[in-house]
C-alpha cells in the first residue's frame, strides 16, 4: 500500500498489559476490548482498502471516563484515536498499532430538544437520522443529511464537517452546529458555543468543527433544528451526458436560484440506482438532474418553471416533477442509495471527495473521463452538483494485482485535477490519511506549519489521532510553543504572515 503510519512505539507495545490494567479500572464490565478476534471490527473504518487492528479499544459511557481515560494517556504518553460510527471514507479512523482506540458509540441520548429556542442537545454518538426523527413530530428536522445518515454520528459529522444533499442552501455541519462539549487530550473538559449564535471571542468552535479528531473528542453537540418548510417538490431532468447537465447546473445558479438541493448521477450511477431501488429513472439518459425546491407553495412553482426552462436551454430529455411526498422522496431514494447500488458494477470501488468551482463542472467531467481512459479503470459519478463537491466512485478489482494501486493513482490525479482548476481537496469527508500525502498539492510548507501550530495550541504532545491530515508532522518545540488555557488561544513568539 502506498499510505504510510507511524511506527509503532516498541516502549508502548511492551507496557500493553499496564495500559490494559488501568483502562479497565477506569471502564470497568465491558468497555475494554483486547482480545484479537474481538478487535478485528475496529481495524478500519468506511476507507477498507487500510486495516490496521489497535492495539486496544475503550469504549466509556461517560463524560468523565472520556477524561480520565485521556488524561491518563497524555501522563503516560499513550497515543489515543478517536472513533464515532466508523463510517469516515478517508481513514480517519484508522487505529494505530500502539495507541488506544476511543469508542465513543455508547453516547446515544438525546439530552435535550428546546423548539422555542430551536435547538437539540446531543451526544456524539446519536445518529444524524436520529436527530430528524426525534424532532420531526413537532414539524423540525435537522438539516445535513449526509448519505449516510442512518448510520452516520453527528460526532463523526462535527469531524468532518459533513454535508449531504440539502448543503447547498442550508450549509453543512459547521452552519448548524451551535456549540460542543470537548475534552482535551490532557482530560480537560470544555465547552465551546452554546445556545446561542456567533459568540464572541475566537472562532474556536469553527476550528474544531472540521478537525478530523486532532484537537479533542466531543462528548456532546448542540445543533440547530430548523421547520419543515411549507411546500418541497422535486424535479428529474435527463440529459444526453454529463457536460451538458454541469452546464445547466452552473446556469441555475447564475441566475440567483438556490435550491434546495441539486444532485447529479452520471450513466453508470444511474443504472446501478435504479437497479438497486427501481424508482423509475430513466435509462436512456447520459446524466441525471434532481433539483429540489421548498419553501412557499407560490415560490416553488416560479421556481420550478425557470428550471425547466433552464434545463430546455441546455437540452434536456426528459423531465418530471415529483406531485407528492412519496414521489418526492422516491427521486431521492436512488441518490441515496448510489453508493451501495455502485457495488453492483465491479468487486470493490473507491469513493473519492473533491470539490470544484461549478463553472469548470463540464471540463472537468471531461478530463475524469480521459483518466478513466488511462488508467484501465471505470468510474461512476455522484455529485452535490449544486456546491461543486464531487465523489467519483472509482471501479477496479481488488483480486487483481496492480488495480488497487491504480485506483489510488487515478483518484490522486482527480484530487489535484480540483486543485488546479481553483478548487480543494476535500468537501466533506475530510483528508484523514486517504489525502494526507497531496496536502502539499494545495498548501505551502508555510500554511502547513501554521496548521500545525493549531493542532500544538490543543494537544502540544502530538498523542491524539497522530499520522492524520499532515504529511508530516513536527514537534511543537519546532513550531514554537502554543497553547490554549482558560479559552484564550496563545501564539508566543510567532511571526505573523
Amino acid at each position: 500500500m502506498s499510505i504510510t503510519m507511524p511506527v509503532p512505539d516498541i516502549a508502548t507495545l511492551q507496557k500493553r498489559e499496564a495500559i490494559i490494567a488501568a483502562m479497565r479500572a477506569i471502564v470497568p464490565g465491558d468497555g475494554v476490548i483486547d482480545e484479537i478476534d474481538a478487535l478485528r471490527p475496529y481495524e478500519s473504518d468506511g476507507l477498507t482498502a487500510y486495516r490496521q487492528p489497535p492495539m486496544l479499544v475503550v469504549l466509556p459511557d461517560t463524560v468523565e471516563q472520556v477524561s480520565a481515560v485521556l488524561r491518563w494517556c497524555h501522563s503516560e504518553g499513550v497515543k489515543v484515536v478517536p472513533r464515532g460510527s466508523g463510517t469516515s471514507l478517508s481513514g480517519g479512523a484508522l487505529p494505530l498499532a500502539d495507541a488506544v482506540l476511543l469508542g465513543m458509540g455508547k453516547f446515544k441520548k438525546v439530552i435535550e430538544i428546546d423548539y422555542d429556542e430551536r435547538i437539540a442537545i446531543v451526544q456524539p454518538g446519536v445518529t444524524n437520522l436520529a436527530i430528524t426523527q426525534a424532532v420531526e413530530g413537532r414539524g423540525f428536522y435537522y438539516a445535513p443529511d449526509p448519505s449516510s445518515q442512518i448510520a452516520c454520528s453527528i460526532g463523526g459529522n462535527v469531524a468532518e464537517n459533513s454535508g449531504g444533499v440539502h448543503c447547498l442552501k442550508y450549509g453543512l455541519t459547521t452552519n448548524n452546529v451551535l456549540g460542543v462539549e470537548l475534552v482535551l487530550m490532557d482530560g480537560e473538559i470544555v465547552r465551546l458555543g452554546g445556545r446561542h449564535l456567533d459568540p464572541a471571542g475566537l472562532d474556536l468552535l469553527g476550528v474544531v468543527v472540521g478537525s478530523e479528531g486532532l484537537l479533542g473528542v466531543v462528548t456532546e453537540v448542540t445543533v440547530r433544528i430548523l421547520p419543515k418548510p411549507q411546500t418541497a417538490r422535486a424535479i428529474l431532468l435527463g440529459f444526453p451526458d454529463a457536460e451538458r447537465a454541469g452546464a445547466c447546473v452552473a446556469q441555475v445558479i447564475a441566475e440567483g436560484i438556490i435550491p434546495a438541493g441539486m444532485e447529479m448521477m452520471d450513466k453508470p450511477a444511474i443504472h446501478a440506482a435504479e437497479a438497486f431501488v427501481k424508482v423509475g429513472y430513466p435509462l436512456d439518459v447520459g446524466a441525471l438532474l434532481i433539483v429540489e425546491l421548498d419553501g412557499p407553495a407560490a415560490e416553488c412553482d416560479h421556481l420550478i418553471e425557470e428550471i425547466d426552462r433552464i434545463a430546455a436551454e441546455n437540452g434536456a430529455l426528459t423531465r418530471r416533477v415529483s406531485n407528492n411526498e412519496q414521489e418526492r422522496l422516491a427521486f431521492w431514494a436512488g441518490r441515496k442509495a448510489a453508493f451501495p447500488a455502485v457495488g453492483r458494477l465491479a468487486p470493490d470501488y473507491y469513493c473519492m471527495d473533491g470539490t470544484i468551482p461549478r463553472r469548470r463542472l463540464p471540463d472537468v467531467l471531461r478530463r475524469m473521463e480521459e483518466l478513466s481512459t488511462h488508467y484501465g479503470l471505470g468510474v461512476a459519478n455522484v455529485f452535490h452538483a449544486g456546491d461543486g463537491n464531487l465523489h467519483p466512485l472509482i471501479l477496479y478489482d481488488a483480486n487483481q494485482p496492480g488495480q488497487l494501486d491504480k485506483a489510488e493513482e487515478f483518484g490522486n490525479d482527480i484530487l489535484r485535477l480540483c486543485v488546479e482548476v481553483g478548487g480543494v481537496l476535500t468537501g466533506e469527508h475530510g483528508v484523514g490519511v486517504e489525502k494526507r500525502d497531496l496536502m502539499p498539492e494545495m498548501f505551502s510548507e508555510t500554511d502547513l506549519n501554521q496548521q500545525q501550530r493549531l493542532k500544538c495550541a490543543f494537544d502540544p504532545l502530538l498523542l491524539l489521532n497522530p499520522g492524520k491530515v499532515f504529511p508530516r508532522l513536527h514537534r511543537c518545540a519546532e513550531l514554537g510553543r502554543v497553547h490554549v488555557h482558560g479559552g484564550q488561544l496563545r501564539f508566543p513568539d510567532i511571526p505573523r504572515f
